[in-house]
C-alpha cells in the first residue's frame, strides 16, 4: 500500500467525496474555482485545500503528481 492509499483510508467516507471531486476537476482542468497555491521556494509544487484537507501536487506540464494528501496540521508543509 503506498502513502496516498494510507491517507486516503484515514480520511472520512465524506473527505474522500470531496477529495474525488477536487481531483477530477483538477485533472479536468476546472481550476478556476479551487483553492489553489503555489508553494514557496518551488515553481512546479501546488497546494489545492478543501477546508482542512490539503493535496500537494506536482505541475508537470502534462498533468499533475500527487506527492501528499493529508489532513492540515503544523507539519503538512514540512
Amino acid at each position: 500500500m503506498d502513502k496516498i492509499e494510507k491517507a486516503l483510508q484515514k480520511l472520512t467516507l465524506k473527505e474522500r467525496e470531496a477529495i474525488k471531486q477536487l481531483l477530477t476537476k483538477l485533472q479536468s482542468g476546472q481550476i478556476d474555482d479551487l483553492d489553489i497555491k503555489k508553494l514557496k521556494g518551488r515553481d512546479d509544487i501546488f497546494r489545492a485545500r478543501k477546508g482542512k484537507i490539503r493535496i500537494i501536487y506536482r505541475n508537470d506540464g502534462n498533468g499533475f503528481c500527487i506527492l501528499s494528501i493529508e489532513r492540515r496540521n503544523e507539519t503538512t508543509y514540512k
